[in-house]
């Protein structure tokens, strides 16, 4: 077989396989948003069941309206993917079609020849009136070469016709496949329709009350703005106690090692050397904004820096509900509100959990019905705020995805929210861009 054709057909059987694994990816894509939608409307159901409030209605049924574009676009990409297989196919059926063409007129003329050819003489007469027995003899291979072309092409005729078929039935069934994804989208398209007209009623009735949303909104930035002064303080207080750790353990190891020297030198020496052990530890940065990481806390941060984007989320289920830095409100654009970290809403009753293994370096309670978990992972902490209660203490070690405490639904608003940071010593990090997707 030529070169070209069968680079031709590597590449044929290389953007079939493709084409497949991409169809995969996207359905099971378009599965995990379909439950991500299930989740977020019982979700909704229940915010909307007890009436709490309207602005958590609107940042549930947002976060849907997302998940629904999402659903079309994933649907629209595979429709595409399918359009441009069902292309191919019909293609390489065009193909066929036209081979088979030839193959049958040639295969029928050569019918008629060999018809014609038998009634004017036998084959032994063909033979025998040969000149010599060479040509008799070529004669002869001739016609045998003749019998067996002519059943290659019968039988490539028969490969050929079942692979029309094959290729046609397939079409068929994507054809069909087609229409139904075509259906399914249109049908989300209205279902979008109604979702952003319903929620533009709630907008507008949510903007009837401005000025106590405003007043709420700067309520809450005075109260997060208290909380994360405290837990500055407390990582610092983290930072100063990790320091002295490793300040003590180097004065162990210094007071050992001047131990084994005294041996050889004199008292006054043995003297001046522990005196030097004293000043070093005295001098030791324990309150620095830096932890002076021991060979085994920078395997842990190297670790845990080395899952960056893929982290678990805090919490089995949920979506951010107000993402770090400064955002604008999801309804008055100029009102800008700060967050030092991610809010993430989830159903009521979830349970926090660790995104790494690390040791819980506090546990913290920021308000009466506010607590919060903080987690070392060598020069990086993460802190899980908003509990109602906790199932950890100061000094555990922490596992990934072990349970920390449940996150506190709010009384007022009914909104089951926990608030996840991640610092590297003081400098506070997107904890966005460290989960997975």
């Amino acid at each position: 077989m030529p070169k070209y054709l069968l680079s031709l057909l590597f590449l044929c059987l290389t953007s079939t396989m493709w084409s497949q694994s991409q169809q995969e990816k996207l359905e099971q894509r378009k599965a995990q948003i379909q439950k991500e939608i299930r989740e977020n409307e019982k979700m909704l159901k229940s915010v909307k069941s007890k009436e709490k409030s309207a602005m958590n209605v609107f940042l549930i049924q947002k976060n849907k309206i997302r998940l629904k574009e999402n659903l079309i676009h994933t649907t629209e990409k595979q429709t595409r993917l399918l359009g441009d297989d069902m292309y191919r196919n019909q293609l390489k059926i065009n193909k066929l079609n036209r081979e088979l063409k030839v193959l049958k007129e040639d295969y029928a003329k050569k019918i008629v020849n060999s018809y014609k050819s038998r009634s004017e003489q036998s084959r032994a007469m063909f033979i025998l009136s040969s000149e010599n027995f060479l040509q008799a003899y070529k004669r002869v291979q001739y016609l045998k070469q003749y019998t067996s072309f002519r059943k290659s092409q019968g039988v490539e005729i028969n490969a050929k016709s079942t692979e029309l078929v094959r290729y046609n039935e397939k079409l068929k069934l994507q054809k069909i496949a087609k229409q139904k994804l075509l259906a399914e989208n249109q049908k989300e398209r209205e279902a979008l329709v109604k979702e952003k007209q319903e929620q533009e009623k709630l907008v507008n009735s949510i903007k009837k009350d401005k000025n106590r949303i405003v007043s709420e909104i700067r309520k809450k930035q005075r109260e997060s703005r208290t909380i994360d002064a405290q837990i500055n303080r407390l990582i610092r207080e983290a930072i100063a106690e990790a320091n002295r750790k490793a300040a003590a353990e180097r004065a162990k190891a210094a007071a050992l090692a001047a131990a084994e020297r005294s041996k050889s030198s004199s008292k006054s020496s043995t003297t001046k050397e522990v005196k030097e052990v004293k000043e070093t530890v005295s001098r030791a940065s324990v309150s620095s904004s830096r932890i002076e990481m021991t060979p085994s806390d920078k395997l842990v941060a190297d670790n845990f820096r080395a899952n960056r984007g893929n982290l678990p989320w805090p919490v089995e289920k949920g979506f951010i509900s107000l993402g770090y830095g400064d955002q604008p409100h999801p309804i008055y654009n100029t009102l800008v509100v700060h967050n030092s970290g991610l809010e993430i809403t989830t159903n009521e009753g979830a349970n926090a959990r660790a995104v790494f293994g690390g040791e819980v370096a506090s546990v913290m309670v920021l308000s009466p019905v506010n607590k919060a978990v903080m987690i070392q992972h060598g020069d990086y902490f993460t802190i899980y705020q908003n509990l109602s209660s906790v199932s950890v203490s100061k000094g555990d070690k922490v596992s990934i995805k072990q349970n920390l405490g449940r996150i506190r639904t709010n009384g007022d608003t009914g909104k089951t929210v926990i608030k996840f940071l991640l610092l590297q010593n003081t400098t506070y990090n997107n904890p966005q861009s460290w989960l997975a997707n």
